[in-house]
């Protein structure tokens, strides 16, 4: 989601690469409910998986999708 009625978290978690257009409306509230440190942390954890990942993988499904 890139529109500017975005929360700032889903809007935060595409940036980072998220696929939030695939989760639930149920996996939208709890993400929208997350604290700046919840998600800072989320954001983090991405990048450092990105980071050690080899160059091309498959992706899996964790988490409801919320993580690849």
């Amino acid at each position: 989601m890139t529109d500017d009625t975005a929360p700032p978290s889903l809007e935060a978690l595409a940036a980072a690469g998220f696929d939030v257009d695939a989760l639930s409306d149920e996996q939208h509230e709890v993400l929208r409910a997350l604290t700046r440190e919840e998600l800072a942390l989320l954001v983090d954890i991405r990048g450092r998986l990105d980071a050690a990942a080899p160059e091309v993988q498959a992706h899996a499904d964790v988490a409801g999708g919320a993580l690849f």
